[in-house]
């Protein structure tokens, strides 16, 4: 039995980011063997490409991966209903609306960061989504869009969206540039600035904010948490799945119910790559079953050794595309052995 939304709530503390071409299922589940508690993100779904595509596909995921939250991408509401509700029937326990993506795509199509400039739409669609659905219906913004950039751009978002029903801010600390910049270029290019996150939370105290961009390190969270609810970690995670398992044990402790992680010790050795490598070797080899690519699994963890000895080989391993073809599990004991420690025996 899966709890419903009104017997727990969600601890948003540290989150994953939702990233395109990333945070796929099999991501997913590598990221909560690193880390038990945080709350992890899909790609981005468009609500078109779930009612008339794959959704089956799209809505699958394993039930290690709880709490998990969909995102959505869209603008018509009740398109946006419907794919919560899909969503909730698959069991999700969040669904989330994308108000941040930069891509041009994402700008004709009239959804992602162009929609902070249309809050009333906005609320409408949270309203509509939340009708649909039990589950809490969140949003993903940035600081503002372009020249529409200011405190009172971002406040008025704000305030209009909460005023539909949404509860929980995440705030990309950025602005995003829709002309001019590439989407990965609107990943770094536009300054951060975390003290105008940290003013959602003091205009509206009452709303959830967790801050998101350019976190990367265990020692950043307690100020961040200082100011606002939670932390999104999306890059960091991905490149190495050890620190993201380092700050889930920072944040959340070993049965501890603090609010937040101040003054708490944590070991920084309790994440182990050569473990984690181990459980998900058994998920690769449970999914080649299913007829799963392996190729489309092992480049999620070519991260994992990031630093130590034998990692340059172990990724050039699993990086070998004809051996990848073969779905054969010998290529991944292979590239557990270049790094030369004895543990990588019980891959086998």
């Amino acid at each position: 039995h899966r709890p419903t939304m009104t017997e727990r709530s969600l601890d948003r503390r540290l989150s994953v980011a939702p990233m395109m071409a990333w945070t796929d299922r099999h991501c997913r589940y590598l990221h909560r063997l690193a880390a038990p508690h945080a709350l992890l993100f899909t790609e981005m779904v468009t609500s078109g490409a779930l009612l008339n595509g794959p959704s089956v596909r799209l809505l699958a995921f394993d039930p290690s991966e709880h709490p998990v939250a969909i995102q959505l991408g869209g603008s018509d509401p009740e398109e946006l209903a419907r794919a919560a509700a899909m969503a909730a029937e698959a069991g999700f326990d969040e669904v989330n609306l994308n108000v941040g993506c930069p891509s041009p795509r994402v700008k004709q199509g009239r959804f992602g960061a162009s929609l902070m400039r249309e809050p009333e739409l906005v609320a409408d669609c949270v309203r509509a989504m939340s009708a649909a659905v039990e589950l809490p219906v969140t949003v993903k913004c940035r600081l503002g869009v372009d020249d529409d950039d200011s405190e009172a751009f971002l406040r008025r978002f704000v305030e209009t969206v909460a005023g539909g029903g949404c509860r929980t801010f995440y705030v990309h600390a950025r602005k995003a540039l829709l002309n001019g910049l590439s989407p990965a270029e609107n990943r770094t290019v536009p300054p951060l600035r975390y003290e105008r996150a940290y003013a959602v939370k003091q205009w509206f105290p009452e709303l959830e904010v967790i801050v998101n961009g350019g976190i990367r390190e265990v020692g950043e969270l307690d100020g961040h948490l200082a100011a606002v609810d939670g932390v999104m970690i999306g890059r960091a995670a991905y490149q190495s799945p050890v620190v993201l398992g380092e700050m889930d044990r920072y944040v959340f402790g070993r049965g501890e119910t603090e609010s937040r992680p101040g003054g708490r010790s944590y070991q920084r050795s309790g994440v182990d790559s050569h473990q984690l490598m181990v459980g998900y070797r058994a998920y690769m080899a449970r999914e080649l079953e299913a007829g799963t690519r392996l190729q489309d699994m092992t480049r999620h963890a070519l991260g994992l050794f990031a630093g130590m000895p034998g990692a340059r080989r172990f990724r050039r391993i699993l990086s070998d595309a004809q051996r990848l073809k073969c779905g054969d599990l010998s290529v991944v004991d292979e590239a557990l052995a270049a790094l030369g420690d004895p543990g990588r025996q019980q891959a086998a």
